[in-house]
């Protein structure tokens, strides 16, 4: 698994997995556009069902620039993801550095009603030097 998925972070039986290129062809260098794309892998090791409500991105860029970016589910959906289950799924995100950096959490309700915040580790975009 770690060489399909560079970053990880476990919380409270929830292990977020993160895998992260960069996109030459989506990008437009000239413009000062660098775009990478992730895929999110969500593993539910704890004992009951876990709906994904909520994330928080912290987007860094390379002047130190920070974007927050909070909404509801993942790319549309809230997903239900069973014990032992996982899900995935790919986005991405544009720049106008070469390098920069994402972490943030997502909000789980449990069937039992609590709530879980799961970490999404901190992942550093770095584009190739030839890139620009």
């Amino acid at each position: 698994m770690k060489e399909l998925f560079q970053h990880s972070a476990i919380t409270d039986g929830v292990i977020v997995r993160v895998a992260v290129n960069f996109l030459p062809e989506q990008s437009r260098i000239e413009a000062g556009k660098w775009f990478w794309v992730y895929h999110i892998r969500i593993e539910n090791h704890s004992d009951q069902p876990l709906q994904l409500l909520t994330r928080h991105w912290r987007i860094t860029d390379g002047k130190g620039e920070v974007n927050v970016v909070d909404g509801d589910g993942v790319v549309g959906e809230q997903p239900v993801i069973a014990p032992g289950a996982s899900h995935d799924y790919v986005s991405g995100c544009p720049l106008a550095t070469p390098q920069g950096s994402m972490e943030g959490h997502y909000v789980f309700r449990g069937a039992d009603g609590r709530d879980v915040k799961a970490l999404i580790p901190f992942f550093p975009l770095a584009a190739p030097a030839t890139a620009g």
